[in-house]
């Protein structure tokens, strides 16, 4: 990327430092909510929080589509790929996830399922054209970022009749998960997650825009700063929120200008319109069924849709017991919190998806060290 370093400027880094902590009242406190798990990512690794005063308080949100995926669809996922005949391709994160009873896509691959990690879609498409004999499932996961892609893929099988390609959709949706924790009883009435503002995510906002925080802005009266992933994005995001909390406003303001409008990639949500379709509800780690949050294949393309061409059991399964990636996910706790943090769960070694994926507020903390002190006062 082109001039990424002036967005890691030491110099500019200290004077927003600075500017933050002029801004912030003494008297008050700032809890904003940073939804996306990129933005939790650079948050521990340019170690943001240390820059902070400490009246002003990250906590990370649900914006991690590996991590938010349920037990019952990583199982359903698993039977698919045990089917003869059946070729399961997804992305790398996914493989690690832990399902039920320990199991994960990788353990079924060991076993000899043929699970098959893919870069595109387009990688799992070529695929079911290098094997017509066998059905090629694509385990499509993530927010609205990654759902184009898998558009052109149903597109393109049903071009080409591909009819041994098919997809499992579980693309999920930004919007729907902000409003379930703004209308969550820990936000709503029990204020155990007091959430002032947000940092609105990146890559999801270059195709939706940031026209759609709007309703949250005005509805819940709570900010929001569409960022950039840098250091300095975040910061500057920080000091947009801290100056609107200031002043008692509420409005959707755009940190991201070289990347984000407020209309989004209207020819990417024109393919997603013609694919796919809303579900009445789904169920997301961490927050149980949300209706109206993840997406379904319409109707036209029904033939290339893996829940319509196998018997998924669908089944909602509870997650780990002493795994606290729920309460994480809701942001009512910190990965510190979890008694299985840096010692039963790592990334060599995950008991929850938040240590998997490389958006996940665990694999964080754990990978940019933010759990050392935490470690040392434990022993």
């Amino acid at each position: 990327m082109k001039y990424v370093e002036e967005f890691r400027d030491a110099a500019l880094a200290r004077g927003l430092a600075g500017a933050i902590r002029r801004a912030a009242d003494a008297a008050r406190r700032y809890h904003i909510m940073e939804f996306c798990g990129g933005h939790t990512h650079a948050i521990a690794r340019y170690g943001i929080p240390d820059l902070l005063p400490p009246n002003v308080r990250l906590i990370h949100g649900p914006g991690c589509p590996v991590c938010v995926l349920p037990v019952g669809r990583i199982d359903d996922a698993i039977s698919i790929a045990r089917r003869p005949g059946v070729i399961l391709c997804t992305y790398g994160d996914v493989m690690r996830v832990p399902a039920s009873e320990r199991m994960s896509l990788i353990k079924a691959k060991a076993e000899g399922a043929d699970v098959r990690m893919v870069l595109s879609t387009t990688d799992a498409l070529r695929i079911a054209e290098a094997n017509p004999g066998r059905d090629v499932v694509f385990f499509a996961i993530g927010f609205e970022t990654t759902t184009p892609p898998t558009a052109v893929a149903l597109q393109l099988a049903r071009a080409k009749g591909i009819a041994n390609f098919s997809v499992f959709c579980n693309h999920v949706l930004t919007p729907a998960a902000i409003s379930n924790i703004l209308e969550s009883p820990e936000v709503r009435e029990l204020g155990t997650v007091p959430l002032d503002a947000f940092i609105g995510p990146a890559h999801v906002s270059t195709i939706i825009g940031s026209r759609p925080y709007e309703y949250f802005a005005e509805e819940y009266q709570k900010p929001v700063v569409v960022a950039g992933f840098e250091p300095l994005d975040v910061m500057q995001a920080i000091l947009m929120l801290v100056t609107q909390i200031n002043e008692g406003r509420a409005e959707v303001e755009n940190q991201f200008i070289r990347a984000v409008t407020r209309d989004g990639n209207r020819k990417a949500q024109a393919l997603v319109a013609d694919v796919f379709e809303l579900r009445r509800s789904f169920e997301w780690r961490g927050l149980g069924l949300v209706p109206y949050s993840a997406l379904k294949i319409k109707e036209a393309y029904a033939a290339w849709d893996a829940e319509r061409r196998f018997a998924i059991p669908n089944a909602m399964v509870p997650d780990h017991k002493a795994c606290a990636c729920g309460a994480i996910l809701r942001g009512l706790k910190r990965p510190t919190d979890c008694k299985l943090f840096g010692t039963a769960c790592t990334p060599e070694s995950p008991m929850g998806s938040c240590m998997v994926s490389a958006e996940g507020a665990c694999a964080a903390h754990y990978v940019y060290g933010r759990f050392r002190d935490h470690v040392a006062v434990e022993a």
